[in-house]
């Protein structure tokens, strides 16, 4: 299928091209047409930047925009529509998150090298037992417990959605101390563990060249999620302290081109904020509207890496129940994107008409 052909079928849109639906390119082209139609006259420029290569490296993509063409893209903030949770639950708006801090993507090499030998004669010296064990020290090790702005804000509005006990764990690690059972509590589920702290784990392993021969190397791939406001290199360390094996080469993948960096939450602008909440109110009155942090990654590491404050707001309400992006029958329904299209219109008046 080309990548920007969907189709329409009961009540979805489906297809790989529903990811640029989804993700903000068809829904931005079209208000801006729309507004020039009109001739609205905003109060300050307002830029479109379509790039391309996302996922895929660094070409033509956000990073190679800044590092090339950054005059043409000095904006005040950046609205990411790739970014962000509008939450729908079987039907139910659940929430408005802002994504205003996302965890940093980084890709470490583990790797042990020693002289291998016949498998009829074992030696103490196994690449593939050094690394395995190490892993095991990984699997067992939590990094520290943190907080930002951003995340107090999310657990502080999440815990009365959630209500009941976990709603009361979110309001205990909030505290000062925060308290250390509601904090075992919440690491104990996968969604709310990776907003509580840098996550890193084995995603790939590759050792040995013959069934009959002594492995000569064994290597894996950590994949981590780093929490805003560490660098890559400081993960690194703490990798080579936790692992405890000499042998053991980690090096950091940069696969974004940028070289090490670290990825500052953005402020909680009154303008953005204010104004979201205007046209929730208007569109979907009694929806919360949440500071978020996303786990996952998106273009906006980049651009906050670079020093504009970055938001993430999709516009679009995906169900919490069916996440399909990135698969063959990814889809999004199509009152959503209708919804989006009348959301970025109002919002992006809302941020740009004159007071």
């Amino acid at each position: 299928m080309d990548p920007f052909q969907f189709i329409e079928k009961e009540g979805y849109f489906y297809g790989r091209g529903t990811e640029d639906i989804k993700d903000g390119d068809a829904i931005f082209v079209t208000t801006f047409i729309r507004l020039k139609r009109e001739g609205y006259k905003p109060d300050r420029d307002i830029i479109l930047a379509l790039t391309a290569d996302e996922e895929g490296g660094s070409y033509n993509g956000v990073a190679w925009l800044l590092k090339n063409h950054r005059d043409l893209v000095a904006a005040e903030y950046i609205l990411n529509p790739d970014a962000g949770d509008f939450e729908l639950d079987r039907g139910k708006r659940l929430l408005v998150g802002i994504q205003a801090s996302e965890k940093l993507y980084a890709d470490f090499q583990l790797e042990v090298r020693n002289k291998g030998g016949h498998s009829s004669l074992p030696t103490p010296d196994n690449a593939i037992y050094q690394l395995s064990e190490s892993l095991t020290r990984l699997e067992h090790y939590q990094f520290p417990f943190e907080l930002n702005d951003v995340t107090r804000g999310y657990f502080a509005k999440e815990a009365d959605i959630v209500g009941g006990a976990q709603g009361e764990d979110m309001k205990a690690i909030l505290r000062t101390p925060p308290d250390q059972g509601a904090i075992d509590r919440l690491s104990a589920v996968p969604f709310y563990n990776a907003r509580i702290r840098t996550t890193c784990v084995a995603t790939r392993l590759d050792a040995g060249d013959a069934n009959n021969a002594l492995p000569g190397f064994a290597r894996a791939i950590v994949n981590c999620r780093i929490f805003p406001g560490h660098a890559p290199e400081e993960i690194r360390q703490q990798l080579v302290k936790v692992l405890d094996e000499p042998k053991i080469d980690v090096t950091y993948i940069d696969n974004s081109g940028l070289g090490p960096k670290v990825n500052p939450p953005s402020p909680l602008r009154p303008d953005v904020m204010n104004g979201l909440q205007k046209v929730v109110d208007q569109m979907w009155p009694g929806v919360p509207v949440v500071p978020v942090m996303d786990a996952g990654a998106s273009d906006g590491a980049i651009s906050r890496a670079a020093g504009i404050p970055t938001y993430g707001v999709p516009g679009v309400f995906i169900d919490i129940n069916d996440d399909r992006s990135h698969g063959r029958d990814e889809r999004l329904p199509v009152a959503s994107f209708y919804e989006g299209l009348d959301f970025y219109y109002r919002f992006i008046k809302v941020l740009t008409s004159p007071q």
